[in-house]
Formats: structure tokens, sequence, C-alpha cells
């Protein structure tokens, strides 16, 4: 099979198309015929040596995908399945677009930062409620501004260490914040005292290290509670672009970037 293979930690330009031999799946695994994989910034930090995968898994690079093994689910094509986390490692702004239109399917009131107008332009029409240029405002005045001084119950961040602090400063009591990704950083200095004045939760979650199990737990959740609403289109695709899978190095350059919205995907 064909595969994008690491040669050493790096740059883009360290990620080559070769010829692998075929992986032997166990009696529990299955194999999948991959039409689109879509890039995930665990992609770049694995790429540049930062994130080695566990013990046992695939060395290449690449833990999102669609393709031949379960149907795909009506009304949705198999390219653009991909767009779509199956597993989610980190954060991007694919997973940003996905969580605004679950979380609005669900009634909440979305607050979103970006980066530029144009993309808070795209998360509007998302339906996200308040839209803040995190380069121009602060957004934890705007939060307070927007909640009352009382704050937000839910963040999801894909910052970690950038936002710790602040992040805590915008949640109401009892509130939770899940950490999905590290691209701020993972070392910081906070204040506890915020944690116990407002009974908050801190949560760093992700995927890859679970176990099998655990992660067909999640599946069968996702297919339970989120799967209805992209079947019933409720859900917008949004794919960026597309790469042959011999440009995974202009990929990883366009993710880098942070320009794009919503998913990139490489087509074998």
């Amino acid at each position: 099979m064909k595969a994008i293979v690491i040669t050493t930690p790096g740059s883009p330009e360290v990620l080559q198309l070769q010829e692998v031999e075929d992986p032997q799946i166990k009696d529990d695994e299955v194999l999948i015929k991959v039409e689109a994989t879509a890039l995930n910034r665990a992609d770049i930090i694995q790429r540049q040596g930062k994130y080695p995968p566990p013990r046992g898994a695939s060395p290449y690079p690449g833990l999102e995908c669609s393709g031949h093994v379960l149907p795909i689910p009506s009304g949705i094509s198999v390219k653009e399945a991909a767009a779509f986390p199956e597993v989610v490692h980190g954060g991007s702004s694919g997973i940003g677009t996905f969580a605004i239109q679950i979380a609005k399917v669900r009634g909440v009131k979305v607050f979103v930062t970006a980066g530029s107008e144009e993309k808070l332009a795209v998360c509007k029409e998302l339906g996200a409620d308040v839209c803040i240029n995190y380069k121009t405002e602060d957004f934890v005045a705007r939060v307070k501004e927007e909640t009352g001084g009382k704050g937000v119950d839910v963040i999801l961040d894909c910052m970690g260490a950038a936002y710790f602090q602040r992040n805590l400063d915008s949640l109401n009591f009892d509130g939770r914040l899940h950490i999905i990704g590290l691209m701020g950083g993972a070392v910081t200095e906070f204040n506890l005292g915020s944690l116990f004045a407002k009974r908050l939760t801190v949560q760093a979650t992700g995927l890859r290290m679970r176990s099998p199990e655990n992660k067909a737990e999640i599946v069968n959740e996702v297919e339970k509670n989120v799967w209805p609403a992209v079947v019933a289109g409720k859900v917008k695709l949004l794919v960026y672009k597309q790469f042959p899978l011999s440009e995974a190095a202009e990929a990883h350059r366009l993710m880098e970037s942070s320009q794009h919205i919503g998913k990139i995907l490489l087509i074998p």
C-alpha cells in the first residue's frame, strides 16, 4: 500500500509518499480502504517528533479517515465523511465548525473566537451567537459582558497553556473546561484559588491512548447522539481544500499557516 512516511522529525519536507507493507490486522481489527483522510494538528506534532504513536500503533500520520469497511450513512459521500472527526485529537478549525453546529442542534448559545473577520463570518453563518476576534478583543471581557458577568458553563479549548487562566476567568460557577489541544503550549502558571472559588472542573481529553473498548464506547455514543444530526443534514460539511496524497507536505504547510476554514483532506 502507499503511505506518507515521516523519514525523520522535522519540517513538511521530511514527508515522503512510499510503498509500504500492507498492515496485518488482528482478530478484533478491521482493514479500511481509505478514500480520504483529514489532516489533524496531531499529525503536525507527530511529524515534528513531539507526539510519538503509542506502542503497537501505526507509525504513519493520519488519525482521521473515511473508506470502505462499514457503509457510509445515507446522504453523505465517502470524501465528505472524512471531514467529520471520527477520532478527535487536538484542535482545529475543523473541530470548531463541527462543534458550533452540534451545539446549535442542542439549543446551546455558542461563543466563538477566531483570528479574522472572514473566519468569524463563517462561524456566524454556521450559527454562532457571539463572535470574538481574539486579535482585537479581550474574549474574557466580552464573555462577561454577554453573560451579565456570570461567564459561560462550558469551554472547548484547543490552546492549552496560553488560554488556561483566562478560560478559568471566563467560566461560570460549576463551569467545565475541556482541553482538547495544546496549540498554545503545555506549561503555565495559574491561580488554584479560581478553581476552588467557582468549583470548576478541568478535563484534558484525547482518544489516541484509550483502549479499543473505550474507543468503541465513545464511537457508539457519537453514533447515537451526534450522527443523526449529520445524516439529517443539520451539520454542514466544510472542506477547505483537497490535496493528492503526494502533496502531503503542502497540506501540512497550509494547516500550520492557520489560514484554512474547515477540514483539509488528503486523497489517495
